[in-house]
């Protein structure tokens, strides 16, 4: 019988952006795709096993993914604090650090000016979690988070093309 944790060969680095995700080309773990006739239980548990790791290798991506944006979240706050006090306490009457801001922090996408034209869920999910964070240290209520029906629509395709281009099909 075989073991999960023996396929589990991922080896994604969340700093090396050209990295391929290599995956096993298999055609015989889906009815769809192949003869089920011809495909026999060995075959089928084998191809299933190289399909969740393949799986494995791609959520290790964005998980990735995930902990580079929390590692660089709102990184202008403490590296320009002077230009970030100096909107502050105009309210933001004054506003050319925050600008900037929206533009360089991809999270920032309900904002004017701050949609990056790849978004991607990992945007979202940012957004998200920095709407939460903030509501429940703040005041202890998080506010409706909305994203336009497009914009996730947007996000989800370039995700999906950005996961497409990673990948590298091997025999």
């Amino acid at each position: 019988m075989l073991k999960f944790k023996e396929f589990d060969s991922c080896q994604v680095s969340p700093n090396r952006k050209n990295d391929k995700i290599e995956i096993a080309k298999s055609a015989t773990a889906d009815s769809r795709t192949c003869d089920y006739t011809k495909v026999s239980k060995d075959e089928l548990q084998l191809s299933s096993a190289t399909h969740i790791d393949d799986v494995r290798k791609g959520l290790r991506y964005f998980s990735n993914k995930l902990l580079d944006a929390g590692e660089k979240h709102d990184f202008d706050k403490l590296t320009d604090i002077d230009g970030f006090y100096d909107n502050f306490v105009t309210n933001f009457e004054k506003d050319d650090w925050y600008k900037r801001h929206v533009k360089v922090n991809r999270h920032h996408f309900n904002s004017e000016g701050g949609m990056p034209k790849d978004i991607n869920l990992v945007d979202v999910i940012e957004m998200v979690v920095d709407c939460v964070m903030a509501g429940m240290a703040r005041s202890g209520e998080v506010y409706d988070i909305k994203v336009k029906n497009d914009v996730l629509q947007t996000a989800l395709k370039n995700t999906v093309d950005e996961l497409k281009k990673k990948i590298l099909v091997k025999e």
